[in-house]
């Protein structure tokens, strides 16, 4: 399964920016993630540490990096032709300074206990084999007060359940969209609190569920 994934990916990383899925998909749980991660700093208003695991080209970070805010993002990619993307986005912007890019796996984070402020994961935990592992690793990395936000396809309705199980499994293979109540038994298994969760989207929806430390 990972190994599916990784080839899948390293073929895509120089169309992924300009994908459909991107646009109609993509995009809208970028701006999801901002959202969420802006809410966390209204709570804690210092510099902070965000890590985005299956990162892509690196278009979290480099909102991030945008941002007026003081932050350092990480991004963790199990492609290298992915992080190889992300680095050159960062170095257009000029704002290598402000984020780094990892290649490696999700379940098996290379981080110190208690290293990051915020995580975020988008549209690729779908593609995790063993997805309760990763939850344990991001509460592992995750301080005190911290936060994980989870963002993948919500195949609860009808409109999900086709999009989701039938035509993205049929295409990727070997994938598996969690339903929500699963996803909500991950992170109390992991020891997350104040737990929460809602849907955006009507096409292509996708469920948020997030996590405190």
């Amino acid at each position: 399964m990972k190994d599916r994934a990784k080839a899948q990916f390293e073929r895509w990383a120089r169309s992924y920016d300009r994908s459909l899925l991107h646009h109609f998909l993509f995009r809208s749980s970028y701006v999801a993630l901002m959202e969420e991660i802006a809410r966390w700093r209204a709570e804690h208003d210092q510099p902070f540490r965000v890590l985005d695991i299956g990162c892509g080209t690196g278009e979290l970070a480099a909102m991030l990096a945008r941002s007026d805010w003081e932050v350092t993002a990480v991004g963790l990619d199990y492609s290298p032709a992915m992080c190889r993307a992300a680095d050159a986005k960062l170095a257009g912007l000029g704002s290598t300074g402000r984020a780094g890019f990892v290649a490696a796996d999700s379940e098996f984070l290379p981080f110190a206990d208690a290293s990051f402020d915020v995580v975020t994961c988008s549209n690729s935990f779908h593609h995790y084999p063993h997805q309760q592992n990763v939850v344990h690793g991001v509460r592992r990395v995750l301080r005190p007060g911290g936060r994980f936000v989870l963002i993948d396809g919500f195949r609860d309705n009808v409109v999900g359940w086709v999009t989701f199980d039938v035509i993205v499994s049929r295409i990727e293979k070997g994938v598996y969209h969690a339903p929500w109540s699963v996803i909500d038994g991950y992170f109390r298994a992991a020891g997350f609190t104040n737990i929460r969760r809602r849907k955006i989207n009507f096409w292509m929806p996708l469920c948020i569920t997030v996590g405190e430390v």
